[in-house]
């Protein structure tokens, strides 16, 4: 295999923990051993996603809270929270008492833009305020702020028996370069770069070319260059990366072709843009750790970066989740040049 310029320095997972609506304990359960299972693995990283009003972890940093008591070393992240169903002082609030419990471990990914379904959700979400929010990079920008210790009050000090603080309480010092920007246009990672942020880059970038070619991996390599570009740490400016890994090492014949059939129905989506938003998916990998780490190596994209956070299929068992974790921590990740931490 060609040598890497960036060695593979981090690896983390990604899972949306989804639950059956009649027994919702179980499916956050299962989440929180997926979580135990990592940090026992050596991962370094384990990442949930939010699901607001479906069948999946909604409050991804109540149960992260959780999880900080359950482990003492795996980073723990959000990939990610869209900023439009937060209110960023009550979120850097949670978000700051987090970090605190788990001891600085902490990795808050957000996004921008309207919530999904907004016309449907708005009368719930913003009953007075739905047409003057805000929902662009602003939004950011204020949660930033406040969880670096900007002034949210022009009031502090005693009054009567209560002590009052200017800035958000607790506060956590090193969360503020802790945070992530989940971006996938060159819009976003010029602004992430710009303000000091981490990049999150996924299984999805927007094609803005018009007639193609639309290649998944140069586009998100162009994203890269362009945060690092932006960004004050340059060239180290920490960049994740998500795509969808499946190793099938030690998987069942069952299992494998289960696998095999979930990313051939996913295939057609990475062929050209979808939507209105133009967005370019990239290819499930399922094989074998080797096949996987040669597939990897030849990306674009992955040669740019050291840490990743691979996604986990939305749809499968718990036992499904054991038996790719387990591989990816025993034999994809040491193929890739990966060290499981102590």
């Amino acid at each position: 295999m060609p040598s890497m310029p960036r060695p593979l320095r981090k690896l983390g997972f990604l899972t949306i923990g989804l639950f059956d609506p009649a027994q919702p304990g179980r499916g956050h359960e299962s989440t929180l051993e997926i979580i135990e299972l990592g940090e026992r693995l050596g991962f370094d990283s384990a990442w949930l996603r939010h699901r607001h009003l479906q069948y999946g972890i909604s409050s991804p940093v109540a149960v992260l809270a959780a999880a900080s008591q359950r482990t003492r070393r795996i980073e723990l992240g959000t990939a990610v929270t869209p900023l439009g169903w937060e209110n960023p002082l009550r979120l850097a609030e949670d978000l700051a008492t987090v970090d605190i419990l788990s001891g600085g471990r902490l990795n808050p990914g957000v996004s921008v833009g309207p919530p999904m379904h907004f016309e449907q959700v708005k009368d719930a979400l913003y009953p007075d305020t739905a047409e003057a929010e805000n929902f662009g990079h602003e939004r950011v920008r204020r949660l930033l702020d406040l969880v670096r210790g900007k002034p949210a009050s022009d009031f502090s000090g005693v009054e009567g028996f209560e002590v009052f603080s200017d800035v958000v309480q607790p506060h956590s010092p090193g969360l503020g370069r802790r945070l992530w920007y989940g971006g996938g246009s060159p819009g976003s990672a010029r602004w992430a770069g710009e303000h000091g942020m981490n990049l999150l880059t996924s299984s999805v970038v927007k094609a803005e070319q018009p007639d193609g070619p639309w290649d998944f991996a140069e586009i998100q390599l162009s994203l890269i260059r362009e945060f690092r570009a932006r960004h004050p740490d340059g060239e180290a400016a920490r960049v994740s990366q998500g795509l969808v890994v499946i190793p099938t090492d030690s998987a069942t014949p069952e299992q494998r072709a289960r696998y095999t059939a979930y990313a051939a129905q996913r295939l057609p989506r990475t062929t050209s843009p979808q939507g209105p938003g133009r967005l370019l998916f990239a290819p499930d990998l399922v094989g074998t750790s080797e096949e996987i780490a040669g597939q990897l190596h030849a990306h674009a994209a992955f040669r740019e970066v050291d840490e990743v956070a691979f996604a986990l299929p939305f749809t499968f068992e718990h036992e499904d989740y054991i038996q790719i974790l387990t591989d990816m921590a025993t034999r994809l990740g040491p193929a890739l040049g990966w060290q499981p931490a102590g």
